[in-house]
């Protein structure tokens, strides 16, 4: 089955796209001065203090006592785990290394959601995966400076990768009982409270780093956490677990030309042409064949504590 187009959930998922792309240029800058810990302590921070003050401000109250498992198991493996692993993981490997293996985890949720979720196994789905997955490879190989990494970077990046999965698939049918705003914020403030043995760190080290430092975590809080999961979250009542994943393969993409852009990195033609992959695969992705044409998949209903969100 397909979905129809909606304009709304477009541009949620770009800005998703965009925020978390940036988030690998401004992991490898903060990660020259935070250790995984402290970073993952303050961007979850800054996004579960911004978040309560809106979800408060929007009166939602607590979400239902239906959404806690999976708000809890996304605060812990999510936004926990996922971030400390990535961060650690891109100070041990390069930008695209880093991409390339976290990118297998759109193959684990369309996998996991055809069985879990039941959303079934689509041709043009796991055709899309295997292009755009060819063209991230290609990406990674490209910048991965002669293939040096290192194996524990590797094994660093694939636990994100099957954090995010499991995550995802867990907050498709979460969504039924919360808003995105009590998802995200609750899952952040659970990860930052798993956090806190790192604060005295924290501080510490962004006593002794540069203005930038602060800076970057600041971001990081803000726009690839708290405004990027948020859409992420509204963008996924409207579409397959799967069919969500396969659209972040252009983030590698994404990252190649923001390296270019503030980091005067130029690519080569063969990065170019792996980004290029990337995006074909995330069409065929998202086509409709002949037989789903007319099928229509509707989108997560709403309880009436996630009105808001599905009005906004």
């Amino acid at each position: 089955m397909s979905e129809r187009f909606n304009p709304r959930a477009a541009a949620a998922v770009g800005v998703t796209v965009l925020c978390w792309a940036s988030a690998f240029v401004s992991i490898r800058a903060a990660g020259e001065h935070l250790d995984p810990g402290p970073l993952t302590l303050g961007r979850a921070g800054v996004a579960a203090v911004v978040l309560l003050a809106v979800w408060a401000l929007r009166r939602e109250g607590l979400p239902r006592r239906a959404a806690w498992p999976g708000i809890a198991t996304a605060g812990v493996l999510w936004f926990g785990v996922y971030m400390v692993a990535l961060n650690w993981g891109e100070q041990l490997v390069d930008a695209g290394t880093a991409a390339l293996v976290v990118n297998i985890g759109p193959i684990l949720i369309a996998l996991l959601g055809g069985w879990i979720l039941k959303e079934g196994f689509p041709p043009r789905l796991f055709l899309g995966i295997a292009v755009s997955f060819a063209g991230v490879a290609v990406v990674g190989l490209s910048m991965s400076g002669g293939g040096a990494s290192s194996v524990l970077g590797v094994l660093l990046c694939l636990v994100s990768a099957v954090t995010y999965a499991i995550s995802v698939v867990v907050q498709k049918p979460t969504l039924r009982h919360c808003t995105s705003l009590q998802f995200t914020a609750f899952g952040n403030l659970i990860a930052a409270v798993l956090c806190l043995p790192f604060a005295p760190l924290l501080f510490s080290q962004l006593g002794a780093a540069p203005s930038s430092a602060a800076l970057h975590v600041l971001y990081l809080g803000l726009f690839p956490t708290a405004l990027a999961f948020l859409t992420w979250g509204y963008a996924l009542r409207f579409t397959s677990a799967g069919k969500l994943g396969a659209t972040t393969y252009v983030v590698p993409a994404i990252v190649v030309g923001m390296s270019w852009l503030f980091l005067s990195e130029i690519p080569t033609w063969l990065t170019i042409a792996g980004g290029a992959l990337a995006l074909a695969g995330v069409a065929i992705s998202r086509s409709r064949g002949k037989r789903d044409r007319d099928a229509v998949v509707p989108p997560v209903e709403a309880t009436d504590a996630a009105a808001p969100a599905a009005k906004s």
